[in-house]
């Protein structure tokens, strides 16, 4: 399964690759998608469709996940945030690939096993789970490889062995 972890943001836009097939998974790219600050907020939100519509027409994924939003201090910061989260999840609707969303917590509890673990140890872990030399750079790239890890790891341990699957008459 190609997933295609999402980073949501406005001025910078995590996304990684990851083929996953039951529990294994390696990483096939990752990078960022970015936006000038001095764009007004609308051509920025055009920006971030067409990058993001040319990015899924690239890779081809089969699913995409993104994580849901989590308000923190700054409230103004948060509501640009989902703005450009619209237009993410609008380019997956257009292009017909399947998004699931995922809160901090639960990528938090799939890559390091524990829901309230430090960013530091879910890079730690992504880095390790996908065997790569050090954690990928930058923040929003590996934030969207663990998005990708956490629906690999979420999703795949749900799908039944051959050997569960009895043939009915």
């Amino acid at each position: 399964m190609r997933i295609l972890g999402i980073d949501p943001g406005i001025a910078t836009i995590g996304f990684g690759l990851v083929e996953a097939d039951r529990m294994k998974a390696h990483m096939v790219t990752y990078g960022v998608i970015t936006t000038p600050a001095g764009l007004p907020l609308s051509k920025r939100l055009y920006q971030i469709s067409n990058d993001m519509e040319s990015l899924i027409d690239q890779l081809k994924p089969e699913v995409i996940s993104i994580e849901e939003l989590f308000f923190n201090n700054n409230i103004t910061t948060g509501i640009a945030v989902a703005h450009g989260r619209g237009v993410i999840l609008l380019a997956a609707e257009k292009c017909g690939v399947p998004l699931y969303e995922y809160t901090p917590s639960q990528v938090k509890m799939a890559v390091v096993g524990y829901g309230k673990a430090e960013k530091r140890q879910v890079m730690d872990m992504t880095r390790r789970l996908l065997n790569l030399k050090a954690v990928p750079r930058p923040d929003d790239a590996a934030d969207a490889l663990a998005l990708a890890l956490c629906h690999a790891r979420s999703f795949t341990s749900r799908l039944p062995q051959m050997s569960d699957v009895k043939e009915t008459i």
